[in-house]
């Protein structure tokens, strides 16, 4: 029995040893469950089309009063930055009020921040539930439905580092503007490794 248990533990380490390593700091670690929503162009994106491409997606509502307003600014200096950077990785921004955030609504309020939606996509064409059970489920982000009175949606405020494989690896704070150097810094030392 002692025998089983050490070539047990030594099989365990082995295999911690030769499992992949990031060379950035990650703090997250959950698979993406598959999905397929509508895009603001009305054409189709889901989780297949982003398997062997590093994304990074946030939660957002285009009538938000508070958060949103600094994240969709900080995801739109991110997109120039990674243009200056030359790293071609794609942006996903989750409507959490697929209802009102329509594909029409969702390209003015992306042309309002200079989105280049050729890398930036905003997706919507589900309902609420949908959309609350992805965040939760994959992006252990909450979201919570307005209150009485109310249209604000509550949501996670934070940019997703999620792999090729579909892993969310990392959260960084989308509504603070430093956090774009830390996800250019990230991106670079994956780029560098030759994993991006």
């Amino acid at each position: 029995m002692k025998r089983l248990w050490i070539v047990c533990l030594t099989l365990v380490l082995f295999l911690i040893g030769c499992s992949e390593k990031l060379p950035i700091e990650t703090n997250m670690s959950k698979k993406v469950r598959d999905f397929t929503f509508t895009t603001q162009d009305e054409g189709k994106l889901g989780l297949e089309d982003l398997k062997g491409k590093w994304w990074i997606a946030d939660f957002i509502f285009t009538n938000c009063t508070t958060v949103c307003l600094p994240m969709t600014s900080n995801m739109s200096q991110l997109q120039d930055k990674l243009k200056e950077e030359q790293i071609d990785i794609q942006l996903i921004s989750f409507s959490v009020d697929p209802e009102y955030d329509t594909p029409e609504v969702l390209t003015e309020y992306g042309h309002s921040y200079n989105a280049d939606f050729s890398n930036w996509a905003f997706l919507t064409g589900y309902d609420f539930d949908t959309i609350a059970n992805l965040s939760v489920k994959s992006f252990r982000a909450a979201i919570l439905a307005p209150g009485p009175g109310s249209d604000q949606v509550s949501h996670d405020t934070r940019f997703f580092l999620v792999s090729p494989e579909g892993k969310v690896v990392k959260g960084y704070n989308g509504v603070n503007f430093d956090s774009i150097d830390e996800v250019i810094e990230d991106l670079k030392v994956l780029k560098e490794e030759g994993l991006l």
